[in-house]
């Protein structure tokens, strides 16, 4: 919740917000460690039900297939239901499908608890958002999507390799029954923190006008941006591999570069409420930077790690880049506005990795770290074009489009206007 005090960029977030925020960040780390858990853990998956490695990566695939289908059709059709509500019950169903695959006697029933984790994740990250967004004024909504998006590198950082190391420790069912008893203790920390935010009746059906062309130049350019970074990300093992390193180095490695990322989110995030188009501009050039030293420096191993910090620093906070700035083209709610930045980041994500992997098997690895930076570049390039969707500074509320701060009603005004069943692409 926010007051009159909050209302500028150099506000501080009060204790209560904060905590809320701290809670949201939480669930995102246990979404993304449930998300990325099997990748660690194929080959004793599929040893344990008799499958080979191919057929268990396709735990991951449906659940990014569920995610890039879904996210938008389940916003618009849950836009009436109180936010706190559906946030509680998209948690539960995240603990139900980590169940489902701690307790999965065969491989049929573990990608039928996967499929139930993508849906949960459509619907999650759309919510996580708005509910971020709407914690706090316009002017601070980078810096509350910055924190909440900080448990997405926590989970790559932190939350993958400890699932990763207990499955080995313990058995694959164990990394599940570790992930569904913390989704538990989110659940009852969320059920405490998280102020109840309803949705009005108009606030379901109004929206900015105008504002469809700058939502849709947001995504084009997230879509863009997500391509690029997968179409080399994807294969970073494999370039670190071929620079010389061993085994252990690629676990170092990649650690490394997930802190990086971390730190980025934790330097950006207060500057997307700023000067949100320079930080975009900035923030996405540093992420070219970083790749054309990793194309220009292999296969010299030191220099490629030094060239991987500066591209995955620069990373870190591009997910709230682009979460900010569909919020704050007011063109839907900040839970559709979300979702558009979820499906198109998972639409990214696949699309990254079929073009890398095509530059990879023609070229080697350096070819996918070229086919990166151009797809960077054109994402930068959109955002220049973009001026009205990427703008220089963030626009105020509108007090048609947005609840007063006093009203009883809902004592968290949204980020944007009200929610449109309308769909921008």
């Amino acid at each position: 919740m926010y007051d009159d005090k909050a209302k500028h960029p150099g506000s501080r977030l009060d204790a209560s917000t904060r905590l809320g925020l701290f809670g949201l960040a939480a669930a995102v780390f246990a979404a993304v460690t449930t998300e990325m858990l099997p990748v660690g853990l194929l080959p004793q998956i599929g040893q344990s039900l008799g499958r080979s490695e191919a057929d268990t990566g396709l735990l991951v695939g449906l659940y990014a297939a569920m995610v890039a289908v879904l996210s938008v059709p389940l916003a618009a059709l849950t836009r009436r239901v109180p936010r706190k509500r559906l946030l509680m019950t998209a948690i539960g169903c995240y603990a139900l499908s980590n169940l489902v695959c701690a307790l999965a006697p065969d491989f049929t029933v573990l990608a039928a608890g996967r499929i139930v984790g993508g849906a949960t994740h459509a619907l999650f990250f759309a919510i996580a958002i708005g509910y971020g967004a709407r914690l706090v004024p316009p002017t601070q909504t980078g810096r509350a999507l910055a924190l909440v998006s900080a448990g997405v590198s926590v989970g790559f950082v932190a939350g993958v390799p400890l699932a990763t190391a207990l499955g080995n420790a313990a058995g694959w069912r164990a990394s599940f029954w570790a992930l569904f008893v913390v989704l538990l203790v989110v659940l009852a920390l969320l059920g405490k923190v998280l102020p109840d935010i309803p949705v009005t009746p108009e606030e379901a059906g109004a929206r900015r006008p105008g504002s469809r062309g700058r939502l849709a130049t947001v995504v084009s350019s997230n879509t863009v941006a997500f391509v690029g970074h997968f179409a080399l990300y994807t294969y970073v093992s494999a370039l670190l591999l071929a620079a010389g390193a061993p085994p252990i180095g690629v676990a170092l490695g990649l650690f490394v570069f997930g802190a990086a990322g971390l730190i980025g989110v934790l330097v950006g995030g207060p500057w997307l409420d700023r000067s949100p188009r320079g930080s975009v501009l900035v923030i996405l050039g540093l992420v070219a930077v970083g790749i054309l030293a990793v194309a220009l420096t292999y296969p010299v191993l030191g220099l490629v790690i030094v060239a991987g910090v500066i591209w995955n620093g620069a990373w870190g906070p591009v997910p709230s880049l682009y979460q900010v700035a569909a919020v704050r083209t007011r063109a839907t709610s900040p839970e559709m506005a979300g979702a558009w930045i979820n499906a198109s980041s998972n639409v990214g994500i696949a699309l990254g990795a079929l073009l890398g992997g095509r530059a990879l098997e023609a070229a080697g690895i350096q070819a996918s770290a070229w086919v990166a930076l151009a797809l960077v570049v054109v994402a930068v390039l959109i955002v220049a074009v973009g001026r009205r969707a990427f703008p220089g500074r963030p626009a105020p509320a509108s007090p048609a489009g947005v609840p007063p701060a006093e009203a009883p009603v809902a004592e968290v005004p949204s980020a944007a206007p009200p929610a449109t069943e309308s769909r921008v692409v």
